[in-house]
């Protein structure tokens, strides 16, 4: 079992802004704090999906933190799920793509994206909703998210 795989059974998530697979690789996520989009809440997140990083020392450098699931939801094609929260002080948000048996095949940790409380899906892509009311909309079929 890798460290990603073994903190999500734990009830753990690392603390670095990421895209995290249960084979510890990792891509970088580029998610603006929330000046860029707060107070006018109902605003789209900005989500850039960045290169690989190393996932052990990201982990090493900036730790880990408590899951705390404020959703999950199943994927309209039955093929799995989604789970949602938060976790921190109120800023770090995640977003985790769960298998049918819901083994983790993928969670994002956003440091300041707010924890996330809902999900809208329309087809294979999913409107997601920050405790502010924002919105991150995702296709669930691109290749780094499917």
């Amino acid at each position: 079992m890798g460290m990603v795989e073994g903190l999500w059974k734990a009830g753990e998530m690392p603390l670095h802004d990421g895209l995290y697979r249960p084979d510890d690789t990792g891509l970088e996520l580029h998610v603006d704090g929330p000046g860029a989009y707060h107070p006018d809440a109902g605003q789209p997140i900005p989500f850039r999906i960045g290169g690989p990083f190393d996932v052990a020392q990201g982990i090493e450098e900036h730790g880990t933190d408590e899951v705390d699931t404020w959703f999950e939801s199943p994927l309209p094609d039955g093929a799995g799920w989604m789970s949602g929260g938060g976790g921190g002080m109120g800023n770090i948000g995640y977003l985790a793509r769960l298998n049918a048996d819901r083994s983790l095949r993928w969670i994002a940790v956003m440091f300041c994206s707010n924890p996330f409380v809902g999900v809208h899906y329309q087809g294979m892509g999913a409107v997601f909703t920050n405790d502010w009311g924002n919105r991150l909309a995702l296709d669930l079929m691109s290749p780094a998210l499917g």
